[in-house]
């Protein structure tokens, strides 16, 4: 697989020719909104290790589905601070959104990136019923490197394993534009991922058994920088192993549109948000749990 070196730092986020002011534009709503945002909770001992809340306004008693969202960057860019469009999307469906940051490359190398996707979720798993979450409806959603993480979380059992879960935690795992299966051939990812021998310890497919959480896979057609056999080739082995995945192409959509879509003024270019939401209800996400 290609992953196109272009807009490094906004590689999963096209917006108004990646500029600051094409960010601030797409997440104005949630600066008047009246979702509750809770910034920069640690859930671990290092620096980087932080993530943000959003939880939308609900009645007092009622507890809320969960989502945490991992975002795109090829493994070396990006921040949640780019990102409340994607927890204000979510939280106008009624969702909590957690947004975590995760550690980097160069700095660090693979799985370390992964061991704090499942870090992330662990705090969310013990800690957001604090915010009113409900921990019995935890989704994992991601777009493209982000999604690549969340898939490794839900289908490799040692990274929750490291910290006391298991994948049975969560519900339904929604990932676009993911690349689930693929050879490092750049340098750079020669480095990131290898040497050769681990190869099959960063393709989601090698873990696949079946038992995993349902998978939604989405892709768009028009995207250069993710193939569409990394889906392919995860559908196949989730068939192969008789497990449960669904997934859409959506014609005309590009990499970065997959999660650009999610910004309020340009959602018309796909329904991404209306796909993942449907797909989350049908696992639970509208089984609303009330407290004493």
């Amino acid at each position: 697989m290609r992953i196109a070196k272009v807009c490094v730092a906004l590689s999963s986020l096209l917006l108004v020719a990646c500029t600051k002011v094409g960010l601030g534009v797409a997440n104005l709503p949630n600066a008047f909104s009246d979702t509750e945002t809770t910034k920069d909770i640690a859930y671990g001992t290092e620096p980087w290790q932080t993530l943000d809340i959003y939880v939308p306004p609900h009645s007092s008693g009622q507890s809320l589905p969960v989502v945490v969202f991992f975002y795109g960057g090829s493994w070396k860019d990006g921040s949640k601070d780019m990102y409340p469009f994607v927890g204000e999307a979510f939280a106008k469906q009624g969702y909590i959104t957690v947004i975590a940051d995760y550690s980097k490359y160069p700095q660090v190398k693979f799985p370390t990136f992964v061991e704090d996707g499942a870090k992330a979720v662990a705090w969310t798993y013990r800690h957001i019923a604090e915010y009113q979450g409900d921990p019995k409806r935890l989704f994992i959603a991601g777009h493209s490197a982000g999604a690549h993480i969340g898939a490794m979380v839900v289908a490799d059992k040692q990274y929750l394993q490291a910290e006391g879960l298991t994948p049975s935690i969560i519900n339904a795992f929604a990932g676009l534009s993911g690349p689930y299966d693929f050879v490092p051939y750049e340098d750079d990812y020669k480095d990131m991922f290898g040497p050769p021998a681990n190869y099959p310890n960063m393709q989601v497919t090698t873990f696949i058994d079946g038992k995993e959480p349902p998978m939604l896979l989405l892709w768009g057609a028009d995207d250069t920088i993710v193939g569409k056999s990394n889906m392919d080739k995860l559908i196949a082995k989730i068939h192969a192993e008789q497990g449960s995945v669904e997934s859409k192409i959506y014609q005309g959509v590009g990499h970065a549109d997959m999660v650009s879509s999610l910004v309020w003024f340009l959602k018309s270019k796909a329904p991404i948000l209306d796909d993942v939401t449907d797909f989350f209800q049908r696992y639970g996400a509208n089984a609303e749990k009330v407290e004493d």
